[in-house]
C-alpha cells in the first residue's frame, strides 16, 4: 500500500470513528489541546503523523529535548521507535510515569526505554522479526483501550517492520496482554502485540511494530471487499453514503487495519484523560471534606 493510499485508509477511519463516538468521548477528546500529548520524534515511527490526521493536537519534540521537559502527569507522552534517549531522560520518564503520567512506546523503544526504566516488567526477547503482516486477535475484552475494535466480524492484520522486537514478559502479575498474535509466538517465540502496566500512579503501554501502518495484507475475500462493507461492519451509514471520490479503491483489510490502529490511540487518549478527570473529582471530594470537617 502506498503513502497515498495509506493516508486515505487512514482518513476512512477517521469518519467511521467519528460517526461511532458517543457524545462522552466526543467531548474528552474536543478537551485534548495544547502540550496535553508529548511526542518524541523517532527514526522509523511517526505516531504524530496518525495523530494529525485524527485531528488530536500534540506537540513534537526532538529526542534531545526529553531530559530538560518538564513534563507534568496529566501529559501523555509518546516515544517512537527507536526511543534511544539518554540516561537523564529515561529517569525522567519513570518519576512522569510514577507521577501519574500515561506512557505509549513503539517497537525498539521497548529495549531502549521500557527495559531501563522498568527494570524486571518486560524486555526484548533478542528474536527480531522478519517484514511480515500478521493475524491478531484480542486477549483483555473488557479493557477500553479495546472499545470497538474486535466485533463479532473482525478480523485485523497488524504489520511487523522488519527487525520488530518481540515482547518478553518478566512480571505476568503486572502486564496485561490486550492484543496478541499466535502466529508471532509461533514464528519468534513471544505473542504479545499491544500490552499496558500499571507503575506508581501511571500507566504504560506498548506495541510491537511501527503504529504507523505501511502495508497490509489482504488474506480473505472479506479483506479483498470494498472498504464500505467494513463501514457497514461498524454502521457508519454517513461514512459510506458521504465518502469522497479517493475512497473507492480502498478495501476492507487496508481500512481495518487503519481503524484498529487508530482506535487503540483514540481509545488510549480518552482512557488517560478520564483517569485524570476521576484523579480530579478524588482531590475535590477529599477537599470538600476537609473544609467540611474544619467548620
Amino acid at each position: 500500500m502506498n503513502s497515498s493510499k495509506m493516508k486515505t485508509a487512514y482518513c476512512a477511519a477517521k469518519r467511521i470513528i467519528g460517526e461511532q463516538q458517543t457524545v462522552r468521548e466526543r467531548q474528552i477528546i474536543d478537551d485534548v489541546s495544547g502540550d496535553d500529548i508529548v511526542v518524541v520524534s523517532g527514526q522509523y515511527d511517526r505516531v504524530e503523523e496518525v495523530l494529525g490526521v485524527m485531528d488530536l493536537p500534540h506537540v513534537v519534540i526532538d529526542p534531545n529535548r526529553l531530559a530538560l521537559l518538564d513534563l507534568r502527569p496529566d501529559q501523555m507522552l509518546v516515544i517512537n521507535c527507536p526511543g534511544k534517549i539518554s540516561r537523564e531522560a529515561i529517569k525522567k520518564v519513570r518519576n512522569f510515569v510514577n507521577a501519574g503520567g500515561s506512557l505509549f512506546t513503539t517497537d525498539w523503544a521497548l529495549k531502549y526505554v521500557l527495559e531501563p526504566a522498568f527494570r524486571g516488567i518486560v524486555e526484548f526477547n533478542d528474536k527480531a522479526t522478519q517484514d511480515a503482516v500478521v493475524a491478531v486477535q484480542p486477549t483483555a475484552s473488557e479493557n477500553p483501550i479495546l472499545d470497538g475494535i474486535f466485533d463479532k466480524n473482525a478480523d485485523p492484520q497488524w504489520w511487523l517492520e522488519g527487525s520488530s522486537y518481540p515482547i518478553k514478559i518478566l512480571d505476568y502479575r503486572r502486564v496485561e496482554i490486550l492484543i496478541d498474535s499466535a502466529e508471532i509466538g509461533r514464528r519468534w517465540g513471544e505473542s504479545p502485540v499491544v500490552i499496558s502496566f500499571e507503575y506508581g500512579r501511571g500507566e504504560v503501554m506498548h506495541m510491537i511494530s511501527h503504529y504507523y501502518l505501511q502495508r497490509t495484507e489482504l488474506r480473505t475475500k472479506r479483506h479483498s471487499t470494498n472498504w464500505v462493507g467494513y463501514a457497514a461492519e461498524k454502521n457508519a451509514r454517513l461514512t459510506m453514503n458521504r465518502a469522497p471520490e479517493e475512497y473507492k479503491d480502498l478495501n476492507v483489510g487496508e481500512v481495518e487495519a487503519a481503524y484498529t490502529s487508530s482506535r487503540v490511540m483514540r481509545n488510549s487518549v480518552i482512557r488517560h484523560k478520564e483517569r485524570w478527570l476521576a484523579k480530579e473529582r478524588e482531590h475535590e471530594k477529599a477537599a470538600n471534606a476537609d473544609s467540611d470537617g474544619s467548620k
